[in-house]
């Protein structure tokens, strides 16, 4: 196991910083993001630019357009890409976007690739993944699943609620999770324009950095073809599977780069501000938060790594991503709350970034399941010796 970089990858770790540096960072503010994320505008502004860098969905493969990363390699461009908010979003591996190119390429039929999967790669089509519903619906236990699939001839009815649907607003097509009246869950994939798709509303979060928010959707008799279904008929859960290890995993390398950030912004300012006749970093209690900030930055980027290279050794780490998952969300937000603190009045108003750092990443210790059901799944993992 050796996690020194290749000069071609560092040399692409700097390419990705100075773009995030120079071409992203300036465009933080602009009246195009709203509180449900940067407008269709915004992004593809963005995305233009990446792609002119060479920088534009890094992690799809070679033969699609993208630069083939490893695990490893997503690792190192993905943290510097979520160096700033709208990193991700310029280079398009912001969520759920890149776990469905993710799973896309492993599952889609050809057919299916040149209708969705080729156009987002370039940045053309954004997409949504509906999973989550309202009570008595799937949430943290996705066999809860209520969204129902009917035969219908060749085509298939779909009907149900779904609801946090993450980029829905503004999406051009969907992912549904849904059971078919044998109980199995399937996947189906629709455009967004598909007669009885409703996107209901648009829901008021803490977080306001993913493309088109957070929604609520409504599936009324939606007719999808069967060719339209995404892999094979009932294998829903199994697929799901290959998209949610990998992404909890890319979650936490891009908040590993927002942590960063607020890090450095901290760190700038206990070196320059002066308080009782020294620098604030001089006093204990502001140089002790700078030092277990530290270790919890290099904690997380070890088991970043760690499990991304289980990945490229073909593991399906459910158990290292829930590891994974649960330590970097909560060191990473351990860094920017003590960022808040050392930044006193700053940290609570929009004079730094890190006011908005700390407002986006509270949700990532419930996104992709929360800390207590990772932690549950492990703890049986552990018991069963299933490791």
């Amino acid at each position: 196991m050796n996690f020194s970089l290749t000069p071609e990858l560092i040399n692409l770790q700097e390419q990705t910083r100075q773009f995030i540096l120079k071409k992203v960072i300036p465009f933080e503010g602009d009246i195009r993001e709203t509180s449900h994320g940067p407008t269709q505008e915004l992004r593809q502004e963005l995305n233009a630019l990446a792609k002119k860098a060479g920088l534009l969905t890094p992690h799809a493969s070679k033969k699609y357009g993208g630069l083939g990363l490893s695990h490893v390699e997503k690792a190192i461009v993905f943290e510097e890409a979520g160096y700033s908010r709208l990193g991700p979003i310029a280079m398009n591996i912001h969520a759920p976007d890149e776990g469905n190119i993710h799973l896309m390429e492993h599952v889609a039929t050809q057919a299916q690739k040149e209708r969705w999967l080729i156009p987002q790669i370039q940045g053309k089509l954004r997409s949504c993944f509906a999973m989550t519903e309202p009570a008595p619906g799937a949430g943290s236990d996705p066999s809860m699943l209520m969204t129902l699939a009917i035969k219908d001839g060749n085509d298939y009815l779909i009907t149900g609620r779904k609801w946090f649907i993450t980029g829905a607003e503004g999406a051009d097509y969907v992912i549904i999770m849904a059971r078919t009246e044998d109980g199995q869950a399937t996947m189906f994939l629709a455009d967004m324009d598909t007669p009885g798709i409703e996107v209901e509303r648009n829901m008021n979060a803490m977080d306001q950095c993913f493309s088109g928010g957070h929604a609520v959707l409504h599936f009324n008799q939606v007719r999808v073809p069967a060719d339209h279904i995404l892999g094979e008929l009932g294998q829903g859960f199994k697929y799901a599977q290959i998209r949610l290890a990998p992404a909890r995993l890319t979650h936490c390398m891009r908040w590993l780069g927002q942590a960063r950030r607020a890090h450095d912004i901290a760190l700038t300012y206990a070196r320059e501000r002066q308080a009782f006749g020294q620098r604030l970093g001089d006093h204990e209690g502001i140089g002790f938060m700078l030092a277990d900030n530290d270790m919890d930055l290099q904690t997380s980027r070890l088991h970043i790594l760690h499990t991304a290279w289980l990945l490229d050794q073909g593991n399906k780490c459910n158990y290292e991503s829930s590891r994974a998952k649960i330590i970097c969300s909560e060191a990473e937000w351990r860094v920017v709350d003590r960022c808040v603190q050392i930044l006193g009045g700053q940290g609570v108003t929009g004079e730094t970034a890190v006011m908005r750092i700390f407002m986006d990443m509270r949700g990532f210790r419930i996104y992709d399941g929360p800390s207590e059901v990772h932690r549950w799944s492990m703890a049986r993992k552990i018991l069963d010796k299933k490791l």
